[in-house]
C-alpha cells in the first residue's frame, strides 16, 4: 500500500479562506455601527435589531477564520489526519448562530408587534438598500470562494450574509408600508422582520444538517467519485478500480483506493503504477490531500 500527503496545494486554498473570512469579517463590522446608528436616529426597532444580529456576524467570522487557520495545521502524532475537522465545527458553530439569530428575531418582532412605537423615519430605507446590495454581494463572493475551495463554512458564512440581507430586505418592505399606511402601520416593519426570522431558521436548518454530514464523514457526491476512479482508471498499467472510499476533512478530500494490476507483474512495477495514480490524483483540481493505494491482483 503507498500513502502521501499531499502539503503544498491546500495552502493556496486556505489562504484564499481566510483572506474571503476577512473581507466578510470588515464588512460586517462596518455595516453593523451603520444599522445601528441608523435604527436609532431613524426611529427603526427593525433596523436596531437587524444590526445587533449582524454584531453575532463579527463572531461568527472569527469563528470561521479560527476554524480555517486550526484546520490548515498539518498533521502531527496526535492528529495523523491533520486538523481538518476545526473546519467542519466552525461550520456547525455558525449554523447554530443562525438559528439563534433567527430565534431572537422572531422573538424580538413578536414583542414590538405587541408594543406600539413610532413610525420609522424614511432616509432609513436608503441605508437598507445599501446594506441589502453590500450583504448579496458578500453572500455571492464568500459563497464563490467556499466552493471553488470546497469549505463548507465559508459557505456557511455565506448563508448567514444572505440571512442578513434578507432581514433588511423585510425590514425595507415593513418601513415602506408603515411610512405609506401612516398611523396604524407602525408595527409592520416588524412583522416584516417575523417573516424573514423563518428564512433564516429554514436555512440555518439545512446548513446544519451539511455540517453534520460533514462531520459524520458523508461522503461527497457521487460526481466527485466517478471523477477520481476515472483519472485512476486511466494510469497506465491499471486494469481495474475496485473500491474507492473519499471523505473530506477542511478544505481537502482523502481517498482509499483498490487498483487492480497484472497478478504475475514483479511488486516494484505494481509500487511504481500506485505512484503514478498517486500523483495523478493528487495533481487533479479535485483537492486532495492524502491518497492510500492499495494493489491488488487483477
Amino acid at each position: 500500500m503507498l500513502r502521501s500527503v499531499n502539503n503544498h496545494k491546500p495552502l493556496n486554498r486556505f489562504d484564499r479562506g481566510v483572506s474571503t473570512v476577512l473581507v466578510g469579517l470588515s464588512s460586517n463590522v462596518i455595516l453593523a455601527a451603520i444599522k445601528i446608528i441608523t435604527g436609532i436616529l431613524g426611529n427603526s426597532y427593525a433596523l436596531m435589531a437587524d444590526g445587533i444580529e449582524s454584531t453575532m456576524d463579527i463572531f461568527s467570522s472569527a469563528v470561521v477564520l479560527g476554524g480555517i487557520k486550526i484546520s490548515s495545521l498539518p498533521a502531527d502524532e496526535n492528529h495523523p489526519y491533520g486538523h481538518g475537522k476545526a473546519e467542519s465545527l466552525a461550520a456547525m458553530t455558525v449554523s447554530l448562530m443562525l438559528l439563534m439569530a433567527g430565534i431572537g428575531i422572531a422573538v424580538k418582532s413578536t414583542l414590538d408587534i405587541m408594543q406600539p412605537h413610532h413610525t420609522p423615519a424614511v432616509f432609513t430605507l436608503v441605508v437598507l438598500v445599501v446594506v441589502i446590495i453590500a450583504k448579496e454581494v458578500l453572500f455571492r463572493y464568500l459563497f464563490s470562494v467556499g466552493k471553488s475551495v470546497n469549505s463548507l463554512s465559508l459557505k456557511t458564512e455565506a448563508w448567514h450574509h444572505r440571512s442578513d440581507a434578507l432581514t433588511s430586505a423585510a425590514a425595507f418592505i415593513g418601513i415602506s408600508i408603515a411610512i405609506i399606511g401612516g398611523k396604524g402601520y407602525e408595527s409592520a416593519d416588524d412583522w416584516a422582520a417575523l417573516a424573514a426570522s423563518g428564512i433564516i431558521l429554514f436555512n440555518g436548518i439545512n446548513m446544519l444538517k451539511a455540517t453534520v454530514k460533514e462531520i459524520m464523514d458523508y461522503a461527497p457526491n457521487p460526481e466527485t467519485e466517478e471523477t477520481i476512479r476515472s483519472i485512476a482508471g486511466r494510469v497506465a498499467g491499471v486494469a481495474a478500480i475496485e473500491k474507492c472510499r473519499v471523505r473530506k476533512s477542511g478544505l481537502s478530500l482523502f481517498v482509499d483506493i483498490h487498483v487492480e494490476v497484472n497478478g504475475d507483474m514483479p511488486v516494484h512495477k505494481a509500487h511504481a503504477i500506485a505512484h503514478d495514480v498517486k500523483d495523478a490524483l493528487i495533481t487533479s483540481s479535485l483537492g486532495i490531500a492524502d491518497v492510500l493505494v492499495h494493489i491488488e491482483p487483477a
